[in-house]
C-alpha cells in the first residue's frame, strides 16, 4: 500500500485493486474513525478526506495497512436491477471479437452480479466489476463524438452505463431509460460505490 498527500486534509491510499478500493473503504465506515469526512474509491485507490483539527494524518496512515488486512465486513448492500433493449451499434462486432453469436453475447452480459467499483468520467458513471472475461474487449480506436445517455456498453474489464450523452469510446451493447443521474433528486446518482447490479434484457 503506497500513500500520497493532497494537501492537509486528504491522503490517497493506493491498493492493488478496485475490490481492495471496496474493502478498505468498507473497513473504515465500519471503523467509524472520527474526523473522516468522505471515502470516494477509484480504480486502485481510495481517497480519505479528513478534518485534520480532528484526525492526525500520520496516526491515519500508520493504521490503515492493518484495516486492509481484515476480513471483509458485512454490510447492507443495494441490489438494482435494470433493464436493457440490446440494439446497441457495436453489439455485432462485440460477438465478432469474442467469436460468439449475439444471443450468447446477451446472455453473458446479463448473467453476472456486478458490482459498483467507482464513479468516475461523468456524474453518475457507474465503473462495473464482474464482466464476463469472454467479453472483455477493447475501446473503440476512434471514441464516438456523441454517446446517447443510457447507452450500455463494456471496455476492458468493466461494464458502464453513459448517464448523460457524451462523447465516448466504451462498445455499445444496448440502451436503458433508467436515470443514472438526476441533480433534483436527493441522492442524485443513482448507484453508488458498493451497490451490486443485474442486467435484465427486454424483448
Amino acid at each position: 500500500m503506497k500513500f500520497r498527500y493532497f494537501g492537509g486534509s486528504a491522503l490517497l491510499a493506493e491498493v492493488a485493486s478496485s475490490a481492495a478500493a471496496q474493502q478498505l473503504r468498507h473497513a473504515l465506515l465500519q471503523a467509524d474513525i472520527v474526523g473522516v469526512r468522505e471515502l470516494v474509491p477509484g480504480y486502485n485507490t481510495l481517497l480519505i478526506e479528513f478534518d485534520p483539527l480532528i484526525l492526525d494524518m500520520a496516526k491515519l496512515e500508520r493504521r490503515l495497512p492493518k484495516l486492509s488486512e481484515q476480513p471483509p465486513p458485512a454490510w447492507e448492500q443495494r441490489e438494482h436491477e435494470i433493464s436493457v433493449r440490446y440494439d446497441g451499434e457495436d453489439l455485432q462486432e462485440v460477438a465478432r471479437l469474442a467469436g460468439i453469436g449475439i444471443a450468447e453475447v446477451i446472455q453473458r452480459h446479463c448473467a453476472p452480479l456486478y458490482t459498483v467499483a467507482f464513479l468516475g468520467f461523468a456524474p453518475g458513471f457507474p465503473y462495473l466489476s464482474g464482466l464476463d472475461p469472454k467479453l472483455q474487449v477493447p475501446r473503440l480506436k476512434s471514441p464516438r463524438t456523441r454517446v446517447a445517455a443510457g447507452s450500455v456498453a463494456i471496455a476492458g474489464e468493466f461494464a458502464g452505463i453513459y448517464p448523460q450523452a457524451t462523447p465516448g469510446g466504451w462498445r455499445v451493447l444496448g440502451h436503458t431509460d433508467s436515470v443514472l443521474f438526476d441533480a433534483g433528486r436527493a441522492q442524485p446518482a443513482l448507484l453508488t460505490p458498493g451497490d451490486k447490479l443485474r442486467f435484465r434484457p427486454l424483448p
